[in-house]
């Protein structure tokens, strides 16, 4: 495991860093990182690609800068070659990693960070084409990251997600500032975005919503089951949250979380909307369509149930106004067919909740006030759990409101009120 590519690439960088800093990597290690890097030049990520061959080329970058001579310059010359075409696959035009997840996004914009930090130690060893590339790259997704970021200055959990892993907004946001990177605000989705996410903000409340595809075609790995989803927070305190990410592999912890089930989404049969398997697999895969904006919303729709009987289609709008949120789910298939529908709403762990009567119920916030979420089918409390962090897992609870969806039944609308000052 040692000698992966991935962990080598994280050690050269590391210990390129260290050196820097401190001064102290003799010369016996001096020889080693020199046999890691040539190493990994023979055995970059490309049957894996996405992050994985990022990280190889950031480190081919690092010691191709940091020794000298014609050995260092191969490694330089080939890792800037394959970077630069990298670098306009993996960062969509509004700023957004392609794999889609913000904790990788994070991940990725410290690279280029880094990168052009390590510019100003080893000036002209980077093309200044390359440089303009990674700094133009970088502020795109320094808006994108804006977007994706809660009122309480951490990410969303969209796909593999959690707090912890990355540096947060604000620490990337003074990075960036240091080496040069103008900050960016958050992005309001205008219909262009690449990425098909986007966010809403009126008042006290932020909207962060999914009508995005799982990821690239070619490497879903970090893709969860959560087309149509959101997050909801009412001043700096989210209410409506996705289940997040606590472990990796092939366990059934692994696959439940990645599930529409543990999302703010509808599951029509008790099914998943794309095909999560194993630990990073995805089979079939939900197609996502953005139908309308309006002023306050907007309309968006995916196929990931076309496997079911009469080809249903999920489609939801999100509406926000000065003191609630209108969330409406309906589901369209061919007539005569009818499925099992639930719409979930987890709730942050903060938040208690109590049925006020079979459709309406009262959400506690910790600061004292309250949100009424009203149906127009019944709608049930359920216990869950929240995962902010690898190796943690907080009971919380959920909202599920359950319909035989058909012809003559086919939409739910939720809508939630608060106080208008949070």
């Amino acid at each position: 495991m040692g000698w992966s590519p991935y962990p080598t690439s994280l050690r050269i960088v590391n210990w390129v860093t260290w050196d820097l800093a401190t001064g102290h990597l003799d010369i016996e290690a001096r020889r080693s990182l020199a046999d890691q890097a040539e190493w990994l030049a023979r055995n970059l990520e490309t049957h894996i690609l996405g992050n994985h061959l990022f990280a190889n080329l950031k480190a081919q970058i690092f010691a191709g800068c940091y020794f000298a001579g014609p050995t260092a310059d191969r490694w330089l010359g080939n890792a800037l070659a394959i970077f630069e075409r990298e670098l306009g696959e993996q960062v969509l035009d509004d700023g957004a990693n392609f794999e889609l997840s913000p904790m990788y996004h994070a991940i990725f914009l410290a690279d280029l960070l880094d990168i052009l930090a390590l510019d100003r130690v080893f000036p002209g060893r980077i093309p200044r084409s390359a440089g303009e590339m990674i700094i133009d790259a970088a502020e795109r997704m320094l808006g994108w990251m804006a977007t994706m970021t809660h009122p309480d200055g951490q990410i969303a959990f969209f796909n593999d997600s959690a707090i912890g892993i990355a540096a947060d907004f604000a620490s990337l946001k003074e990075y960036a500032r240091r080496v040069g990177i103008r900050p960016s605000g958050p992005r309001v989705y205008d219909g262009s975005s690449s990425s098909g996410y986007f966010r809403l903000t009126r008042g006290p409340a932020v909207v962060i919503a999914d009508i995005a595809a799982v990821g690239p075609d070619y490497q879903p790995g970090h893709a969860h089951a959560d087309t149509l989803s959101f997050e909801l927070s009412v001043g700096k305190q989210r209410v409506i949250v996705n289940s997040g990410t606590s472990v990796y592999g092939t366990c059934q912890e692994r696959h439940r979380q990645r599930s529409t089930a543990a999302h703010s989404t509808l599951e029509l049969d008790g099914k998943n909307s794309s095909d999560v398997w194993s630990g990073f697999r995805v089979g079939r895969r939900a197609r996502a369509t953005l139908h309308s904006l309006f002023a306050g919303g907007a309309v968006g729709s995916h196929d990931g149930y076309r496997f079911l009987k009469g080809r249903p289609r999920h489609e939801r709008s999100w509406a926000l106004g000065a003191n609630e949120l209108v969330v409406t789910d309906t589901v369209r298939g061919d007539h005569g067919c009818a499925w099992d529908a639930i719409v979930r709403f987890h709730l942050h762990p903060d938040c208690s909740s109590e049925r006020i009567d079979d459709c309406t119920i009262r959400i506690a916030l910790p600061c004292g006030s309250s949100i009424i979420g009203h149906s127009n089918h019944p709608m049930a409390i359920t216990p869950g759990t929240w995962h902010p962090r690898f190796g943690s897992s907080i009971a919380n609870l959920r909202i599920e409101i359950a319909w035989r969806a058909d012809g003559s039944d086919p939409r739910c609308e939720t809508t939630f009120k608060w106080n208008p000052d949070g």
